[in-house]
């Protein structure tokens, strides 16, 4: 189905049919062209993703190919969000000094996973590409790369590993049981929390507003118009809601990955 429910079924309709809640089969999709077994596979999700960094790209490009001291509306807004990011995040997390050769990478990530989140409630798109665990998981594998790189090249082998693991000789006997801790917790569970955080919200929000949207027009029939109504209303605040999940959670992804190279660039004591 292109839909995520039966356009037939409705509330009291005399079919029978009951109400056709979401399924997991409402985040996967056919291939646009090839399929699971080719290396030309290619579906919407994709496509989202190539269409979102396009767009990203392009809206830069415009702003930016002709700057002007004074800028017009376009530069503006893509001045004021580059600068929401290098001061609002990197700045403020890692500090100007060592911070600044990592604003052109984060101001990408803020953005491109901003756009990928906002393909849920443009129309005929309505879906997060961050619903899909492999886009959240691809960022945050580049992220956990570049900060166990920058660990190990600012600290040493040794130093490095001390670093991840909160070695700290004044803990005395608890000491081995703290690096444990802090290895499971540095080497593992921060990369996968990282990704799973943002899937998780997307893929929240993406169940309700088809939660919502499914029920509206399931009870369009007979008595049920009336809860409709309050179901479309529920759509409309749900939306709204999402918007502004969306961008906080672009900024929490970002704001966690500048707080990993913060632990990274400091120094060991």
């Amino acid at each position: 189905m292109t839909l995520a429910f039966d356009i037939n079924c409705h509330f009291e309709d005399g079919t029978g049919c009951g109400f056709p809640g979401p399924t997991l089969y409402s985040f996967l999709f056919k291939p646009i062209f090839g399929d699971a077994d080719s290396s030309l596979y290619f579906n919407k999700t994709m496509l989202l993703a190539l269409l979102g960094s396009v767009v990203i790209v392009g809206f830069f490009w415009a702003a930016f190919r002709k700057p002007k001291v004074v800028p017009g509306k376009l530069q503006m807004v893509a001045e004021a969000g580059y600068d929401f990011v290098r001061r609002g995040i990197v700045y403020e997390t890692l500090g100007k000094k060592e911070g600044e050769k990592y604003v052109p990478f984060m101001v990408a990530t803020f953005f491109f996973v901003w756009i990928m989140n906002l393909w849920s409630i443009v129309p005929l798109a309505q879906f997060p590409v961050t619903a899909v665990i492999a886009y959240p998981a691809g960022l945050a594998a580049i992220i956990y790369v570049m900060w166990m790189s920058v660990t190990f090249k600012r600290h040493g082998l040794v130093g490095g590993f001390k670093n991840l693991t909160g070695y700290d000789k004044s803990l005395g006997a608890i000491l081995p049981m703290v690096m444990v801790i802090e290895f499971f917790s540095n080497v593992i569970v921060r990369p996968f929390t990282h990704a799973v955080r943002l899937f998780a919200n997307m893929f929240a929000g993406h169940t309700l507003l088809l939660l919502f949207t499914i029920a509206s027009w399931y009870l369009l029939n007979g008595i049920g118009i009336a809860y409709a109504g309050v179901s479309f209303v529920m759509v409309i605040v749900m939306t709204a809601f999402e918007l502004f999940i969306q961008a906080v959670q672009a900024y929490v992804f970002v704001l966690l990955a500048c707080s990993f190279l913060q632990g990274a660039l400091a120094e060991h004591h």
